[in-house]
């Protein structure tokens, strides 16, 4: 009895173990493409494990894949490019993500996007969503930013002295200041509600 006890309990552990390292991916879309992506699912079975997800450095392309729940990314602490643009998603969380250095969720519903803990972006395209504001005074790396057809009323660019690439058209901008962006080579900001630009430092 104590032995058929004590089995019991050993399968039970390994079990439990075995279940703990898969990475939970309620999405079907979303751990489909995981799944089917050899140079993630290392070992090609059904799932994705936590070492396998820990240990990929490159892109995830879910693009319009019909992806509604990125719950799992997580779990991918190397990853570095991040493509979902055109998928329902209505919230983003990246916050583990801290090697990304592109991320593009481009008409993706999302009414907030929290880039504080990213401090190695490059790249951010957030455009076409609903956004009201974006904060990127912690990614002093960003060369470029595209978060044009928002609801954006302010948007502080100070930090990004090295910011080459900015699109904030079609926002509810009533004051954008570029002054401590020389670097950049291209500005779209059009539709919005500014009376002046002062592109005086912009000598690039």
């Amino acid at each position: 009895m104590k032995k058929t006890l004590l089995s019991i309990i050993t399968l039970t552990m390994i079990s439990f173990a075995t279940t703990a390292q898969i990475v939970n991916i309620p999405d079907p879309n979303f751990k489909s493409y995981l799944v089917g992506n050899p140079s993630i699912n290392t070992n090609s079975d059904t799932e994705i494990q936590v070492s396998e997800a820990n240990a990929f450095t490159g892109n995830i392309f879910g693009n319009n894949l019909g992806i509604t729940d990125l719950t799992g990314i997580e779990a991918f602490t190397s990853l570095t490019g991040l493509y979902v643009r055109d998928n329902t998603l209505g919230s983003i969380d990246i916050s583990a993500n801290t090697a990304l250095t592109y991320i593009d969720c481009q008409n993706t519903g999302i009414s907030a996007l929290d880039i504080s803990t990213n401090t190695a972006l490059t790249g951010v395209t957030c455009a076409m969503n609903n956004l009201s504001s974006l904060n990127v005074s912690n990614n002093t790396a960003l060369t470029a930013i595209n978060c044009n057809n928002n609801d954006i009323t302010s948007l502080d660019v100070s930090n990004n002295v090295l910011l080459s690439n900015f699109s904030c058209d079609n926002n509810d901008l009533s004051n954008i200041d570029v002054s401590n962006n020389p670097d950049l080579l291209h500005f779209v900001c059009h539709f919005n509600n500014l009376t002046e630009i002062d592109l005086s430092n912009c000598t690039a």
